[in-house]
């Protein structure tokens, strides 16, 4: 019993760190995206340069935007409510609906809560204001873990890379619609990975003594490879953001083509990178948090 109470703790020291470094994140991609020149100025290069091959991909992408309401979140919602119910998870129920309510509704307090300056380098979104973070970011991102948390351990490691990769696609997708700037989908994600943190220790609160945690199920090499691409992608995107630094005296409708198609490149290998981090740190800790055995 010692033993399992020292694992808890541990376990939750952990979710606690994972909240407060994401939040931590979250604060820092604001503070340089929104409240820095440079920051603006990247994300807007980005948005300039969704134009390249933008007509190819407008119907694909505006179909999975369009798809993202109010209704398919509920539906959404209630359909990873009953995967844990047919579980016998009551628990696992709450915590994943209470995941997808509070990052949805955090995404719009803060939306619109948040201040966004004007430096006068996106005039044409300038009277739209502060878009951070983005809400069908928050929207994709909320039911993919949630959905990682509600499934058997059998399908667990499948079921994160479907559900990162489509959650990534769709932040992508914001910046390629234009959307959101890229910052709006990294902190959407960031937003979420904290609810997810949150969501683990009501878990782990509500978790019986008798529980037993099959190691079997820790799926370590599905979390070590999502988060090593993760790390690749993000690593991708500093390279490109840094190469394109170097122009920031250049208004972006100036830049040519390759410095437009780096901002936008690396700006969507940086929504990608965010996503498979965040969904890694979730496969790290949940088999912890939904035991195979619930005594």
């Amino acid at each position: 019993m010692r033993m399992r109470a020292t694992a808890r703790g541990w376990t939750a020291v952990w979710l606690v760190a994972l909240a407060l470094v994401q939040t931590v994140v979250f604060v820092v991609v604001w503070r340089v995206a929104v409240h820095t020149e440079i920051g603006q100025w990247i994300d807007t290069v980005a948005l300039t340069g969704n134009r390249i091959g933008q007509d190819r991909i407008d119907g694909p992408v505006d179909k999975l935007l369009n798809a993202m309401s109010v209704v398919s979140l509920l539906a959404a919602t209630a359909m990873i409510g009953f995967i844990a119910l047919i579980r016998g998870r009551i628990a696992l129920a709450i915590a994943a609906t209470l995941l997808i309510a509070g990052a949805n509704v955090s995404t719009q307090l803060l939306k619109y809560g948040l201040s966004r300056p004007d430096y006068g380098l996106d005039p044409e979104r300038a009277a739209v204001g502060n878009s951070l973070p983005s809400g069908h970011t928050t929207v994709a991102a909320s039911v993919a873990v949630a959905l990682v948390l509600v499934l058997p351990p059998k399908v667990r490691a499948v079921g994160a890379f479907l559900a990162a990769g489509y959650a990534a696609v769709a932040g992508v997708a914001t910046l390629s619609a234009g959307w959101h700037r890229p910052s709006d989908a990294v902190a959407a994600y960031l937003v979420v990975g904290v609810w997810a943190a949150l969501a683990g220790l009501l878990l782990l609160i509500t978790q019986r003594e008798q529980a037993e945690v099959a190691p079997g199920d820790a799926h370590r090499l599905a979390a070590l490879l999502l988060g090593a691409a993760g790390a690749i992608a993000l690593i991708a995107c500093g390279l490109a953001l840094s190469w394109l630094v170097d122009l920031r005296g250049t208004g972006p409708d100036e830049l040519a083509r390759r410095p437009l198609f780096a901002g936008y490149a690396g700006s969507a290998a940086g929504i990608a990178g965010t996503m498979a981090v965040v969904m890694a740190l979730v496969l790290t800790v949940v088999h912890r948090l939904v035991p195979r055995v619930k005594g």
